[in-house]
């Protein structure tokens, strides 16, 4: 028990650090056209994060991605070590990707730490098959999403800049910039209610995999051995797992990442209200299309291909490439780095 009790208050750690990691995902823009301030920015996004609760689990009615990566790794080779080192190293490459301002994807970093401990654990077991460790018909998606994501949003985002500019062509600049940046406080909100639903529910997997974990191997319930989905029954009778997931993540928006915010801000192109409206609506709609398919995607990865989709609508030269292929880099490494880092982890604590 006291095992699980650690893995719970680590992950729900690692919800706060995906937070304030990935604040600058809903506020980058609004905050680089001046609506809001950064610290005004940061409570309007912490409040929609949580709001995403009650759309998840009142109108949605289920936590499908919660559910998805529970399913990452066969329950074969599932043990509370193997989550633990997960975790550790989730938390690990998050704080070193903030620290150097690196929008780096939180969902693939606990995805990959958990991949990796689990295929670790495998090697230690005589005649385990490998090539079973990881449910592949639940990771695929996720994987080709890293790509699929970015491209979606930027192409979602440049149609939906030359509609606007379209329509708007005759309207008079100053007026039409002031509706604007009205507008931006909705889009942004609405990245925020996805950047919510979407993150808060990949700890709500994690913990509910450790739990189903302890009540079959540790504790034995029968109600998870029958369950017909052990997640939703965890989820029923755990209620207050998914509220606390919510809750932190809010909390983690709340303290903000203000490099990050520099870097999706700035860095990759010049942002205006229209183009953040764009931007802002498109990560959006890729979001809540993923969410509806329960994909696992990247808030990062979103609005980072969002924002070029903007910029290409203006000359491709104004979207600063140099930026762009580094974050490219951080997302493929992601996966395979986090990977490796669990599984030494894993080695570590099975030592002891």
């Amino acid at each position: 028990m006291t095992l699980l009790i650690i893995i719970i208050v680590l992950a729900l750690v690692f919800d706060f650090i995906n937070g304030f990691h990935d604040a600058a995902n809903s506020i980058a823009t609004i905050v680089a056209t001046k609506v809001l301030t950064p610290f005004q920015a940061v409570l309007w996004a912490a409040f929609f994060n949580f709001l995403a609760y009650f759309i998840s689990k009142y109108w949605i009615g289920e936590f499908k991605i919660g559910n998805t990566i529970a399913k990452t790794v066969s329950e074969d080779f599932i043990t509370l070590e193997v989550i633990l080192a997960g975790i550790i190293a989730a938390i690990t490459w998050n704080l070193l990707t903030w620290k150097l301002g690196i929008p780096s994807s939180s969902s693939h970093t606990l995805i990959g730490g958990f991949m990796g401990a689990a295929l670790a654990h495998a090697f230690t077991v005589d005649g385990a098959d490998l090539a079973t460790v990881v449910n592949y018909a639940k990771v695929i998606p996720i994987i080709l999403f890293i790509f699929m994501a970015p491209l979606i949003g930027m192409i979602v985002a440049y149609f939906i800049t030359v509609l606007i500019l379209n329509i708007c062509r005759k309207a008079n600049p100053s007026r039409a910039d002031k509706w604007f940046k009205r507008l931006q406080l909705v889009s942004s909100a609405l990245f925020s209610l996805g950047h919510g639903a979407n993150d808060a529910q990949k700890v709500m997997g994690i913990i509910g995999a450790a739990v189903i974990y302890y009540h079959t191997q540790i504790d034995p319930m029968i109600e998870y051995q029958t369950a017909a989905d052990p997640f939703k029954y965890f989820v029923q009778h755990w209620g207050w797992v998914p509220l606390t997931s919510f809750v932190m993540i809010a909390l983690g928006t709340m303290s903000g990442g203000w490099k990050i915010v520099k870097t999706m801000g700035t860095k990759i192109t010049k942002v205006t209200s229209l183009e953040g409206v764009a931007a802002e609506t498109a990560g959006a709609i890729t979001l809540y299309t993923a969410e509806h398919f329960g994909i696992p995607v990247s808030t990062t990865h979103t609005i980072t291909g969002s924002i070029i989709g903007v910029g290409i609508t203006k000359r491709v030269s104004a979207v600063r490439w140099g930026v762009t292929i580094s974050l490219l880099w951080a997302w493929i490494l992601t996966i395979p780095v986090s990977a490796v880092i669990a599984a030494l982890l894993y080695y570590i604590i099975s030592i002891f």
